[in-house]
């Protein structure tokens, strides 16, 4: 008996000393493949006998559990997405898993987005609500529609008024501002392209305001730039209305001049009123890709008209008495003022950063193909053409007519008003075409932001795509808005100065800032130097350009002409 009470003493303590019937809870196996596999749960039975001697000591061998159909949502995680993971095992042997096809997890309107994201889940997560409006209702877009769009909104007429900048400045100055404010701004060009994909959050910022709200918030982001980019959009095609008209008034009178047949011809209001019905049908197409050919036209005229209007004024030669020397008039205080007026006028020329979110939110983007490359394709391509054809026209546009040229006027009106007599007349018909198909192009993209704006109000409220015959009506009413604000303040051009202070910040100092805010580089490194000299010298420039802007307007007048353009 002692040795028998010696082996049970041996035995572990866990194990039962009275027979009983031990229910097993079902256990989980952790599988790197398949995830959490639930074992059938079953009842193991443990012999009754009167001895604990009788218990078997032969190990027992477990079946093999059969694997469970996982849930749907476990196949579109990220470490399932691949099919070879879910065919693995005797049951793939046996019939072949089929993976669900999940809903919900891309919009179904995401064409060039939806296969990218279906495999790698990380990458910009979108807004329903960007399939039915215009600038995110079309995702097919590539780096030559970014160059059309860039190149179409990068040169425009405000490019024209450069030399008057040069006759307060000189050469010295002119050629140094402009150079400085070229380099900002394809530094800051950058920087948006950039910050257009958030790879932390997995949000594609489509618009300026949306990117400006999510970094300085609601409330600043919109006090910040609301205003401003609404000029941009809808000042700017007031402004294309006026000369779009202005120049369709003068090509007529330059192809029929005297020998005009119609004893009434066209008045001003009038020649506006045919360049927004042509406008306004234009802008009936739906969406910012849509119009890319349109663009491209648009593009291709503005380098045309601006290499033909500086290589006629430097073929023409210089006017006689032209004079070189930077215009100095009024008290030192005044001067001040004036030379800070010029800047503006140059920094008014350098428009369009408002558009580069919209353009590249144009294009299809994944983890492993970003928008941000093609994008910066096109713009660099699109900024040298640009380059070809700012310098030459302001420094070939300064070097024919010099201080002769009209304070409130551009190289334009100095040609017709210097060379009409002397140029042949098809060449300044082909001018003045190129002008006018610049301005209406450059009117559809312009404008395109406000469409979405109002397309925006409507989808939000109420909760589906805006009907055709209503995008009609939106985009009718803001054709003829603007048309409207162009016969009752024809003489916006003359606050060129004043607008270019306000809209500075948009281009040369928020995407600073936004940088900063949303890229954190390291504190007191180059980047955090460049971006913050840069962003404080922007809303610097910003404040005293506006200062003097109002101060010119003041001291030398402004003809204010309500309701008659002239």
């Amino acid at each position: 008996m002692a040795g028998v009470e010696d082996q049970v003493s041996s035995l572990p303590n866990s194990l039962p000393i009275t027979p009983r019937t031990v229910n097993t809870a079902p256990m989980f196996h952790h599988d790197d493949q398949f995830g959490s596999i639930p074992i059938t749960p079953r009842t193991a039975s443990v012999a009754q006998t009167p001895s604990i001697l009788s218990l078997p000591i032969t190990p027992r061998t477990a079946q093999t559990p059969s694997i469970v159909s996982l849930p749907p949502s476990q196949f579109h995680s990220p470490s399932l997405s691949r099919s070879p993971l879910l065919l693995t095992g005797d049951h793939a042997a046996n019939k072949p898993v089929k993976t669900p096809r999940s809903r919900g997890l891309t919009p179904r309107f995401i064409t060039p987005l939806g296969s990218p994201l279906r495999k790698a889940l990380k990458m910009t997560r979108l807004d329903p609500q960007d399939a039915w409006l215009p600038i995110t209702e079309s995702r097919n877009g590539n780096a030559f529609y970014a160059a059309f769009h860039t190149l179409c909104s990068g040169i425009g007429i405000q490019a024209l008024v450069l030399p008057v900048a040069f006759t307060i400045l000189g050469w010295a100055w002119g050629i140094i501002g402009l150079t400085v404010a070229f380099v900002w701004q394809l530094y800051t060009l950058y920087l948006m392209v950039q910050l257009h994909e958030n790879h932390e959050t997995g949000l594609r910022y489509s618009r300026y305001l949306q990117l400006a709200c999510a970094t300085f918030g609601e409330n600043l982001g919109k006090l910040s730039s609301a205003f401003p980019l609404g000029y941009l959009s809808a000042g700017t095609c007031c402004a294309l209305i006026i000369i779009g008209g202005s120049t369709a008034k003068l090509l007529y009178e330059t192809l029929c001049g005297a020998t005009c047949s119609n004893p009434k011809p066209l008045t001003v209001v009038e020649w506006y009123l045919v360049f927004t019905c042509v406008a306004v049908v234009l802008a009936q197409l739906p969406n910012l890709n849509s119009i890319a050919g349109i663009s491209l036209i648009g593009a291709l005229t503005a380098v045309g008209y601006c290499t033909a209007l500086w290589t006629v004024s430097v073929a023409e030669g210089r006017l006689p008495n032209v004079s070189y020397e930077p215009v100095r008039k009024g008290s030192q205080v005044n001067r001040i003022f004036d030379l800070l007026n010029a800047f503006g006028i140059i920094a008014f020329a350098f428009r369009g950063h408002n558009l580069i979110l919209e353009i590249q939110a144009t294009m299809p983007s994944s983890e492993k193909h970003p928008s941000r490359v093609p994008m910066w394709r096109g713009v660099q391509f699109a900024y040298l053409l640009i380059a070809m054809c700012l310098f030459p026209l302001a420094i070939g546009g300064y070097w024919a007519y010099g201080h002769l040229i009209p304070a409130n006027g551009s190289v334009l009106t100095a040609l017709f008003a210097f060379h009409s007599q002397d140029v042949s007349r098809s060449v300044l018909a082909l001018i003045s075409i190129f002008v006018i198909i610049n301005a209406v192009s450059s009117f559809q993209l312009y404008g395109m932001p406000m469409f979405d704006d109002m397309e925006s109000a409507y989808t939000t409220r109420c909760k589906k795509a805006c009907p055709w015959w209503l995008r009609s009506i939106f985009r009718a009413i803001f054709g003829f808005v603007c048309f409207f604000i162009a016969v009752a303040l024809p003489f916006l051009g003359s606050f060129t100065g004043l607008i270019g202070g306000i809209a500075l910040p948009i281009t040369f100092a928020h995407p600073c800032f936004m940088w900063l805010k949303v890229k954190k580089p390291k504190k007191y490194s180059l980047s955090w130097w460049v971006n913050w000299g840069l962003g404080l010298l922007g809303m610097g420039l910003s404040v005293i350009l506006i200062a003097a802007g109002l101060y010119v307007v003041i001291d030398t007048g402004v003809k204010i002409s309500f309701f008659n353009p002239q």
